[in-house]
């Protein structure tokens, strides 16, 4: 059996060249397995000399590719990189025949997160597809479900950790205390400021606007270039009062003099005008929560939003005034959701303000669930995810608070024109783990819990160097739910994590946030062991 294969890329060419020895290993074993398991992979579209990578790199080459793929024929999308979703969504819309995406698990190459992203988005789009994921494509679970997707053309995930919201299940006074909000919020109404949609081809992260009213939010819809243009009204003094804000607080700045390949005092500065640019404009349009999408514009004019989102972030951060010295936004944070995903800003904006109204710390971020392996000494033992996102997450998550926070240069191949992140190691609690997600023209999100560990340091530090250590981290276990089981059901690269004050209030928090969100019009499903 012929089975044809597409690699779909990065539009950042750098980061195809960086990654493309690692795609290429990686396909490599995995027409191995697929030959013992008796087919042959056909790779659709050759290595290009020029750009020295063979990855799909833009829409318009997607669209060619598939033009020469029987639309028949069995197909698998193999990731070992970031990937731009719309680069192949075209092609595998069309396609009729089977649909498998694989990626490597590793945490030094960021197929699983490309892939997951894929995943979701197809989802969104109502394409049939199968899943699976391998370190080295010789494990019994990645060869008995290659063999039985060709065979069957489909793998059964396991679900078993999923139930669909029941109100009956929920404690009377939660399930009201959850209506009770939700009702309130969409009377109320919010404004989510998108500054610019569609950013790094995340087409699962663009709610359609019809399914987004009921929940009683509604886009602002802005440019990014009006955020560079009030970047330039911001006085030099205004970006030095946060920058020494910061300090003041204990943050750390590792910086350099060389602007191409490290952090300077310049690029920190650029992003403290930002900071105050976004929150100006966030003001001036009335806006709830706000998405920059950074990686496509503007990361070719100004350093890294990152530090700006961790700080937006926080409840306690820089303070803003308006051009007539009024305080804007004063003692909240303003809810930021990285890479312009709409469906996080859902959930960051309802979690920010039910925990607010619990009477709870409402910061909360999202994080690329980006690798894990199990972990054991003798305070813990269990699968411990990385979570780790590029700079995002607000200092109250993370062990010491500002003083153990620092602001690092972003990697080269997706930041040129560098910036510093938010990093931090997150503190030890309980936490609610969620994504919103479409699937079937309609709003849904997976909810559970979860406990943030405390890693031994030398475990930290190699999970932090595997992956990107200039970045945050929370090193996670999601109660009753494997990897191959959040694996198989997750649709996004994001997960949203926010903490509780122990297990039983993370449960119950979990709960009320489900009965919010319900009440909202999206569909809930707990996963794992959530008490219901």
């Amino acid at each position: 059996m012929n089975i044809y294969l597409v690699a779909s890329g990065d539009l950042r060419l750098g980061a195809n060249q960086v990654c493309w020895d690692a795609q290429a290993q990686m396909e490599q074993l995995l027409s191995e397995a697929v030959a013992e398991a008796g087919g042959k992979i056909i790779r659709a579209h050759a290595y290009d000399e020029k750009k020295q990578h063979g990855f799909i790199d833009s829409q318009k080459m997607g669209m060619q590719v598939f033009k020469n793929i029987d639309p028949t024929a069995p197909l698998i999308v193999a990731e070992s990189v970031w990937q731009y979703s719309h680069h192949v969504l075209a092609g595998l819309i069309t396609h009729q025949g089977p649909i498998l995406t694989v990626a490597n698990w590793s945490g030094e190459w960021p197929g699983l997160v490309g892939m997951l992203n894929l995943n979701g988005s197809l989802t969104k789009a109502g394409v049939e597809y199968s899943t699976l994921w391998s370190v080295d494509f010789s494990d019994d679970f990645f060869k008995s479900n290659l063999k039985s997707w060709l065979q069957t053309a489909t793998i059964q995930p396991d679900f078993s950790h999923v139930r669909a919201f029941d109100k009956a299940l929920i404690p009377a006074d939660e399930l009201a205390k959850g209506t009770a909000f939700a009702q309130a919020f969409r009377k109320e109404k919010a404004i989510m400021g998108v500054f610019d949609e569609g950013c790094m081809g995340m087409f699962n992260a663009i709610v359609p606007d019809h399914l987004l009213h009921p929940t009683g939010i509604y886009k602002e819809r802005l440019s990014q270039s009006s955020l560079y243009a009030k970047m330039l009204t911001v006085k030099d003094e205004e970006a030095e009062t946060v920058l020494q804000w910061l300090l003041d607080k204990g943050m750390k700045f590792n910086w350099g003099t060389d602007e191409v390949t490290q952090l300077t005092k310049n690029q920190t500065l650029l992003q403290c005008k930002m900071y105050i640019a976004a929150v100006r404009i966030a003001a001036e349009f009335g806006c709830d929560t706000i998405g920059i999408q950074y990686q496509q514009g503007l990361k070719d004019l100004v350093p890294a939003s990152d530090l700006v989102e961790g700080l937006l972030n926080n409840q306690n951060r820089p303070p803003v005034f308006d051009e007539e010295g009024n305080e804007l936004f004063a003692g909240e944070a303003l809810p930021h959701f990285n890479e312009v995903d709409e469906c996080a800003g859902i959930d960051a904006l309802v979690t920010y303000n039910l925990w607010r109204s619990m009477g709870l710390k409402g910061e909360n971020t999202l994080h690329d669930l980006r690798y894990g392996e199990h972990f054991k000494n003798e305070t813990v033992d269990g699968f411990v995810w990385v979570f780790l996102i590029s700079g995002a997450a607000p200092p109250e998550h993370f062990v010491g608070g500002y003083e153990g926070t620092s602001s690092e240069r972003q990697p080269e191949m997706y930041f040129r024109l560098g910036g510093g992140s938010v990093k931090g190691v997150s503190k030890p609690g309980s936490i609610v783990w969620s994504r919103v997600y479409v699937m079937d023209d309609a709003l849904h999100c997976d909810l559970g819990i979860g406990e943030c560990v405390d890693l031994p340091k030398e475990e930290l530090d190699r999970r932090w160097n595997m992956t990107t250590p200039q970045w945050p981290i929370m090193n996670a276990i999601l109660k009753g739910v494997s990897r191959d089981q959040m694996m198989g059901r997750h649709k996004a690269n994001h997960i949203q994590v926010v903490y509780a004050e122990n297990e039983s209030e993370a449960n119950k928090c979990c709960r009320i946030k489900a009965a919010a969100l319900q009440e909202l019009g999206i569909q809930v499903h707990f996963c794992g062991d959530v008490a219901v």
